[in-house]
């Protein structure tokens, strides 16, 4: 089978930075699914574990955290999907990725796709969709369903692949939504997806969010670095809570946090697959039901650039893209 791999860790811009390789096609057993890929796209995360280091793989890596396809086949203890059934999903980081024709997954972390979505629309939304959901409901402990409408997010790097899923599935809860943004294109961006206020994260938040008439808020995601943190602090509202997706190194001073009995979550949602959780279905859960409010048009699609096919060369142009940081929406690649 296809598939876009990589056996050295090199600069995005070095034609060996992916190549494209032909693997033997994998077998379902157990609980996994035989996925034929039909779309993916690229995450930072996809960057992050391409980016260079001295590490050589002996056989050919294959990355990718996100796709859409077709079930080919299934294990002998699958008892949610058959051959046929269309899918999206996220993977698992610890397993070879979703860059190649055929692709094993399990089943407890597969949704069944949006049937209003193609292919490519439905790539774009997994990774994001499973962290968004999971940082306001699972971690800060939002209800999903409105029973705490009314209560004020602030979404910080509102513009990128979570944020853009986030601002729908907050304001699908009842949430009053600030998003951040720091370009025209992305303020524009975030309205168009429901924020009811937009502020620059380059400029004083604080000043920005006080303007609009909020002294603070009830709860606030990063969803782009920690250099923002004492900020966050200072726009918390006492018993509020903070969550963040961050691999951070910055300091971050808890004493603003103590004295507000504020609480902090980290969010990762390769977590539940990584560790085998006893709770790992809840991502399939999660998955179904947004696909649910996307063909009743609550939510829609965050992918705003599609590049045809998968290739080594578009997964370069793909991976640059991402390492710009300026990024609006998902980018996804296309067909073998």
């Amino acid at each position: 089978m296809k598939a876009v791999a990589l056996t050295h860790y090199l600069p995005i811009e070095d034609p060996n930075s992916f190549l494209d390789v032909e693997l033997p096609q994998p077998v379902a057993s157990g609980r996994d699914i035989l996925v034929a890929v039909k779309a993916i796209s690229v995450n930072p995360v996809d960057t992050k574990v391409r980016a260079p280091k001295d590490t050589v793989e002996e056989t050919p890596r294959v990355l990718g955290y996100d796709a859409s396809g077709v079930v080919d086949s299934v294990g002998p203890d699958v008892t949610l999907f058959k051959a046929g059934d269309e899918v999206y999903y996220a993977g698992d980081i610890t397993r070879s990725g979703t860059n190649q024709e055929f692709h094993l997954v399990d089943e407890r972390i597969v949704g069944f796709k949006p049937k209003s979505l193609n292919f490519a629309e439905a790539a774009a939304l997994p990774l994001t969709t499973i962290t968004a959901y999971e940082a306001f409901f699972d971690r800060l402990g939002i209800d999903r369903d409105g029973a705490d409408a009314g209560q004020t997010l602030l979404i910080i790097g509102a513009g990128g692949g979570v944020g853009s899923i986030g601002i729908q599935l907050a304001k699908a809860a009842g949430l009053v939504v600030i998003a951040t943004a720091s370009r025209p294109q992305t303020e524009s961006w975030v309205s168009q997806l429901g924020a009811d206020h937009v502020v620059n994260h380059r400029q004083d938040m604080v000043a920005q969010v006080r303007a609009l008439g909020f002294h603070t808020v009830d709860h606030i995601a990063i969803f782009n670095d920690m250099r923002h943190w004492e900020t966050a602090v200072e726009l918390i509202r006492p018993q509020g809570g903070i969550v963040s997706i961050d691999n951070t190194d910055v300091a971050m001073p808890m004493a603003g946090m103590k004295m507000k009995s504020a609480s902090l979550h980290w969010e990762f949602m390769f977590a539940r697959a990584m560790h085998q959780t006893p709770d790992m279905i809840e991502q399939h859960k999660l998955l179904s039901y947004v696909a649910a409010e996307i063909d009743a048009g609550r939510i829609r699609t965050t992918l705003d650039t599609v590049m045809t096919p998968i290739n080594a060369d578009n997964m370069r142009k793909a991976h640059a893209l991402i390492e710009t940081g300026t990024a609006r929406g998902k980018v996804v690649v296309e067909g073998f």
